[in-house]
């Protein structure tokens, strides 16, 4: 990998938004979720928070966006973080699923196990795992991710769309339909609407490219956060592997070779991306490919690590 500086870092990103934002308007944005269709096409930032302190951004970092399954990351580590036991993987796995992020059919197959925790079913999972420790899972991320993020001079920092979440519940049949499978086999110990409730508002934290960037950093450095550890460095670095291989819904090995780093993406456009050692990544733009993938994004990225030889490979 190259140093920060070299070479700097600051126009690299102000070139990048030059070149990758959207020019027309390509890709798609999910149809049953209403308030993924109201940025424009072009909305288009990146941002990047360093372990020496720095952050940088360009574009449009500073516009909150619905992080949606990005949020998978953060629940995880939070999990984790209090599973003295080890228990929750045993109810749920860390193998690519090769199928839909919401797929019914294998959930079943497979007997109410998860294949990952970052498909639907798997973060259902983990949220009901959160839910023990308080019945709002959702308020226990909003306050991770606020202290991750730190002082904002003024800015209102992340929040909940609690209007977003509301008409997203509405649409959520699918998510339901998931969670009762679990339900019946014995893999969901909360109530299966509550859990579907606290996982929708979680989705619907708003941030900013900056604001993810500086909460994602933990994984960059060992599991230590804005406040201390957050997780272990080795519990860091599984997370950190769970993201290479299935971050990007089906997706992952064509992310892992364009890119070559660990990444979790959302249907709102946002990516994160992480640089051990280095940097957190975040950027945004709000069309998607056929996998659910920011199509500017995901490019963007690969000409990121191409420019600076960022990559665990």
């Amino acid at each position: 990998m190259t140093a920060l500086d070299s070479p700097p870092l600051g126009p690299v990103l102000e070139d990048l938004v030059r070149s990758h934002r959207p020019r027309t308007e390509a890709g798609s944005v999910p149809a049953n979720i209403p308030h993924l269709q109201v940025p424009p096409f072009d909305r288009f930032g990146i941002a990047v928070a360093t372990t020496s302190g720095e952050v940088f951004s360009s574009g449009d970092a500073d516009l909150p966006f619905s992080i949606q399954s990005i949020s998978k990351v953060f629940t995880l580590a939070m999990a984790l973080s209090a599973d003295d036991s080890g228990s929750l993987w045993s109810r749920v796995l860390r193998e690519p699923s090769g199928t839909s992020f919401n797929s019914l059919v294998q959930l079943e197959v497979e007997h109410g196990i998860p294949r990952n925790p970052f498909i639907n079913s798997g973060a259902l999972v983990v949220t009901d795992h959160l839910m023990e420790r308080s019945p709002d899972a959702a308020a226990q991320v909003l306050r991770f991710l606020t202290d991750q993020v730190g002082h904002q001079n003024g800015r209102q920092g992340p929040f909940i769309d609690e209007v977003a979440a509301r008409s997203e519940l509405s649409s959520s049949s699918r998510n339901l339909a998931l969670a009762h499978f679990l339900k019946a086999f014995g893999n969901l110990r909360r109530p299966a609407q509550a859990v579907v409730e606290n996982y929708v508002r979680q989705c619907s934290i708003m941030m900013t490219c900056v604001e993810v960037a500086k909460a994602g950093l933990f994984l960059a450095q060992d599991g230590r956060g804005a406040q201390g550890a957050v997780v272990s460095r080795s519990e860091a670095k599984r997370i950190g592997s769970i993201m290479l291989t299935c971050g990007m819904y089906d997706a992952a090995g064509e992310f892992a070779y364009r890119v070559g780093l660990p990444g979790k993406s959302g249907v709102g456009g946002g990516i994160l991306a992480i640089v051990p050692g280095e940097c957190a990544i975040c950027v945004w733009s709000p069309r998607l490919d056929s996998k659910g993938n920011s199509l500017a994004g995901s490019a963007a990225l690969a000409d990121l690590s191409d420019r600076t030889g960022w990559s665990i490979f």
